[in-house]
């Protein structure tokens, strides 16, 4: 790849969609905050920890992922993960953010909902005031669990609203497809939530269809399998319905085989709403500039792609036009000097 594409995907501002707060836990923290919480882990180093990071499907990774996640236990250690992945996302210019958390990950050791909510948005606001990124927070339901559970977290949510844009579905895909959650999601949207909904990641295409016409997902997180089904490309493409696909996780959990055989680049330019995004950046191997240069070598993206790819990025977010006006100028601005 030529210097100067690596230096226009540096440089672009741009926003990740698909992160999940959890997923940024890096083994340093994790020990550290193990200790301070008087957890015993079953690694001895933060080096073994990323050793066992082979993972041959989504359900090996969850099954670590879980197990990391037990460290978070106050509102300091939700603010400390979620300002280091803030940081970072300075780093890649990413001037726009729309974080996940899984809060049946942690109401089910106990954890309060509110520690959960105010540790990640208190960072949150201060990223704003620091470091100029703005964001919002999407609450995700935990599929392999049942719609009951998903009501519970509902309800506990309901009076955070002012906190949280939008809910989704997360977790494993396989045998837990989108219309078991119907019902929930009709309730949320009722209470204003906007919805999203991974789809199409291990699951087939009628999952993404189910998540566009029973959860009113106005985004779908990976939908790589959209392929399966020409009609619903052709639907994506006619109503540009975001994909916030994720190409090292993707590779990481046996989704794609190798990056160089991933269909974004593909997708990409039949005119679909593509969007580059980290997904869970400390088990995959890089965060979100990772991800653009990766995809940029293995794929021969160009400066255009790149350039279409942080549009759409902005374009697919939940902020307001405005901004998002704001937003694509200064793209313009740094694209000028590349293309």
């Amino acid at each position: 790849m030529m210097k100067p594409l690596a230096q226009l995907i540096r440089e672009i501002p741009k926003a990740e969609l698909h992160c999940h707060i959890e997923g940024t836990l890096e083994p340093e923290l994790m020990f550290e905050l193990a200790q301070k919480n008087n957890i015993q882990l079953p690694y001895a180093t933060p080096q073994d920890v990323r050793k066992a990071y082979h993972f041959t499907d989504l359900q090996s990774f969850l099954d670590i992922y879980y197990q990391a996640a037990s460290v978070l236990c106050t509102e300091q250690d939700f603010y400390d993960l979620t300002w280091a992945y803030l940081l970072k996302a300075k780093v890649d210019n990413v001037c726009h953010t729309e974080i996940f958390f899984d809060p049946q990950t942690h109401t089910a050791r106990g954890i309060p909902f509110a520690v959960i909510v105010n540790g990640i948005t208190h960072a949150l606001t201060d990223a704003k005031q620091k470091l100029n990124i703005t964001s919002h927070l999407i609450m995700c339901f935990l599929r392999h669990l049942s719609e009951e559970a998903a009501f519970d977290t509902l309800n506990q949510g309901l009076p955070y609203k002012d906190k949280i844009i939008a809910v989704g579905l997360d977790s494993g895909e396989r045998g837990n497809p989108p219309e078991k959650f119907k019902n929930v999601f009709q309730e949320a949207i009722k209470h204003g939530f906007l919805t999203v909904a991974h789809a199409g990641e291990e699951g087939p295409a009628e999952n993404i269809w189910n998540s566009l016409r029973l959860l009113k997902a106005k985004r779908i997180e990976h939908g790589v399998h959209c392929t399966m089904d020409p009609s619903l490309i052709a639907y994506l493409k006619e109503h540009q319905i975001p994909l916030t696909v994720c190409p090292l996780s993707n590779v990481k959990l046996r989704v794609i085989d190798e990056l160089k055989n991933h269909n974004l680049k593909t997708l990409l330019r039949q005119g679909l709403c593509i969007t580059l995004n980290s997904d869970d950046a400390a088990y995959f191997g890089g965060y979100v500039v990772d991800n653009f240069l990766a995809s940029a070598e293995q794929l021969n993206l160009n400066a255009e792609d790149i350039v279409q790819l942080a549009k759409n990025s902005i374009q697919a977010s939940f902020i307001d036009e405005t901004l998002k006006a704001t937003y694509l100028r200064m793209i313009s601005m740094v694209a000028q000097k590349f293309l």
